[in-house]
């Protein structure tokens, strides 16, 4: 009778095992799906072409002015609904093509990814949407010349009229503060989070030993904010090496360029980034 009991309880046993991996075969893909956003979210309808265009322009030009490389991204605010953005699937700034563009909500999840792989610092675009309507477009950056400025108690100030978006200087973030010793990456609603506390109510944000955060109420801005501010950093960190006092711009004097439309919305140097941009891709279609 026990060896009886035994078998029946085994054959139960097995049976419950059997139904657990049959519950985590059948679950476990969906959540991972839902996870990414591709069974829970709907398209709020296409994005304007121009602007994907000029989403797909943004990321040849940071490269071309050395503010991208293999690594970093670009987005912009859906023109349709302002809880989505747009951003590439994970691929170097300078291959970028329309068909690489993504729809995203504000908690990191795409819409329609068709499995291809994500950026995992999406998050910084995201929480950056979410905190700040007056944010249309967003850049993350390793630019060089800013990185100096991250991890050392030298503030990064606005050294020509043409950085004068720096007005205030650019806050840090210590991701160290919320989180300890991590690998670095803002790769959670969290982190992204903790990131947009630090930037306040500041255009930009360094991250201490990472790179920056730029953002802008137009693709347009935020590319033009983003060449400058590395392009001051450059000729501050050259500043500094002449030593002698450095005349940094006076916030008055900043402020003015402010009141005059920020260079006019960078219009004219946009005009031109583009062109050459949507001209190189074009030589290299075969």
């Amino acid at each position: 009778m026990k060896a009886q009991s035994s078998v029946r309880s085994g054959t139960a046993g097995g049976r419950c095992l059997i139904m657990a991996l049959l519950v985590t075969i059948t679950i476990l893909p969906g959540v991972d799906r839902l996870a990414h956003g591709q069974d829970s979210l709907t398209s709020v309808g296409p994005a304007d072409p121009e602007l994907v265009e000029d989403l797909v322009a943004a990321n040849r030009v940071l490269v071309r002015y050395g503010v991208l490389d293999g690594m970093g991204h670009v987005s912009v605010r859906h023109n349709v609904d302002p809880s989505r953005f747009l951003l590439s699937r994970s691929r170097a700034p300078e291959l970028v093509i329309a068909e690489d563009i993504v729809e995203y909500d504000l908690n990191g999840n795409a819409v329609d990814l068709q499995g291809r792989a994500q950026y995992s610092e999406r998050y910084i675009h995201a929480e950056i949407y979410r905190a700040r309507p007056d944010v249309s477009a967003v850049v993350h950056s390793h630019a060089p010349a800013v990185i100096p400025f991250g991890a050392t108690d030298v503030p990064l100030r606005p050294i020509y009229h043409m950085a004068s978006h720096m007005l205030g200087g650019i806050p840090v973030f210590e991701i160290r503060d919320d989180f300890g010793m991590t690998d670095m990456m803002v790769t959670s609603p969290e982190r992204g989070r903790s990131l947009v506390k630090a930037m306040g109510k500041s255009p930009s944000v360094l991250m201490r030993g990472h790179g920056i955060a730029v953002s802008g109420p137009s693709i347009p801005h935020v590319v033009g904010r983003s060449i400058y501010t590395q392009i001051n950093a450059d000729l501050q960190l050259k500043a500094i090496s002449l030593g002698g006092n450095i005349t940094y711009l006076d916030p008055r004097e900043a402020q003015a360029q402010l009141d005059r439309g920020e260079h006019r919305g960078y219009s004219r140097s946009w005009e031109l980034w583009k062109r050459d941009a949507l001209a190189a891709m074009r030589e290299e279609t075969p």
